[in-house]
């Protein structure tokens, strides 16, 4: 049978059944197109020829939102103009090269965060260490092209709530603010100062904290909770930096109740942390002491009591556990649980300047201070730094079991 003769067989067969029907094909006995659809007024009657069909509309399918992945570091001095005006205390090639090995990591992340410990000013001058004696008085001076460093490592966010970013009183703040407006990168410190992003549709309120004057006081806790119920009501996730706790290798740890340095309130870091993450933070990033310290999750969320020196050239104490560093990755649910993350071991050697650590060495150390500092809350650290939520607690066992 050729294929001319089997389409024309099957077009007779067509026309038969249409004969036998009362109807075209796909029509019903009265002639109408039998679509489902029902005539006006009719519950059960076929709708007209040519009337519009209703069909359902398609559900679009859910898409879970993605984490925000945020990156984290400690304390950022670049060089300072301040005593040696000769440009002594600056990196080689004007810092072109100080980031360049951590960038990646940085620029990775939908939010990219650090303490910008120093004014970015050009001239001056420090009341602060007027009727010093040479090396007796630290105060940093950033310049303020060293914005341009930050924006191209991939920073976002900064907190200027710390001791150093009033070295150079309010000339130096508001110079600091106009070089990072110049630059694109956001920041958080004089009381009230909240910096806003957007990733993916999920907002974003960074508020920085620290015991100095002229920023949002560590040491108000209830001051503090309510800026953040208050954010929180407005943002998606609300993130909490603070500088607070003692300094250096003998200050590891985080102790019970407020911490003093020098005869200065360092602030309560366990109370505070706590308070504000009952107040609705979905992340709080510590530093100021100079060295890292352990990790904790409280109700689900991630505080970092400390981060240590991240990029510090000059003039800083880089000898042992203040030369250890990290670049802290963490990821987010749109609700604030921690999901994981972690820790990119890095340090510094004098005289200053971050760089990938593949000893891990700081990796057992952070583990070791977070059991020790908060038992069964320790973030779980891998050997090569992956960071995990600790498992959920057992269940009490019933009574007389």
């Amino acid at each position: 049978m050729t294929k001319t003769t089997t389409l024309l067989l099957l077009a007779a067969l067509a026309a038969g059944c249409a004969h036998a029907t009362g109807g075209r094909a796909g029509e019903g006995t009265d002639g109408a197109r039998s679509t489902g659809a029902v005539r006006s007024g009719d519950a059960n009657a076929p709708a007209a020829e040519g009337a519009p069909v209703a069909r359902p509309e398609p559900r679009p399918t859910p898409v879970p939102a993605l984490p925000v992945t945020f990156a984290a570091v400690g304390d950022v001095m670049l060089g300072s103009t301040f005593p040696d005006e000769t440009g002594g205390q600056l990196p080689p090639d004007d810092g072109r090269a100080l980031l360049v090995e951590v960038t990646p990591i940085l620029a990775a992340a939908d939010v990219t965060f650090g303490n910008l410990e120093g004014p970015l000013l050009d001239g001056g001058t420090s009341e602060k260490c007027k009727g010093s004696k040479s090396g007796r008085c630290y105060a940093f001076r950033v310049p303020t092209r060293y914005g341009e460093l930050l924006q191209a490592a991939g920073f976002d966010v900064v907190s200027l709530a710390n001791n150093h970013m009033g070295d150079f009183g309010d000339d130096g703040r508001r110079s600091t603010r106009e070089a990072l407006d110049r630059v694109g990168i956001r920041y958080s410190g004089a009381p009230g100062e909240v910096a806003r992003l957007e990733v993916r549709g999920t907002r974003i309120a960074v508020v920085a904290f620290s015991v100095s004057a002229g920023t949002n006081d560590l040491t108000d806790i209830p001051g503090a909770v309510a800026l953040v119920q208050a954010l929180a009501k407005e943002a998606d996730l609300v993130v909490v930096s603070m500088h607070g706790g003692a300094e250096g290798a003998d200050y590891q740890h985080v102790p019970a109740g407020v911490e003093t340095f020098y005869g200065e309130s360092r602030g309560d870091l366990r109370a505070f942390t706590h308070a504000v993450v009952d107040a609705g933070a979905a992340l709080v990033l510590g530093h100021g002491p100079h060295v890292v310290r352990g990790l904790e999750v409280y109700r689900g969320r991630l505080i970092v009591y400390s981060l240590g020196n991240f990029a510090t050239y000059g003039g800083m104490n880089l000898n042992g556990p203040n030369g250890l560093t990290a670049v802290l990755e963490a990821r987010l649910a749109r609700d604030g649980t921690f999901l994981g993350g972690r820790l990119h071991p890095a340090r510094q050697e004098r005289p200053g300047g971050p760089r990938l650590d593949p000893a891990g060495t700081v990796i057992p150390i952070a583990r070791q201070l977070s059991r020790e500092d908060f038992g069964a809350a320790a973030v779980e650290i891998s050997d090569d730094g992956t960071l995990a939520p600790p498992p959920p607690a057992a269940p009490a066992a019933a009574p007389g079991a």
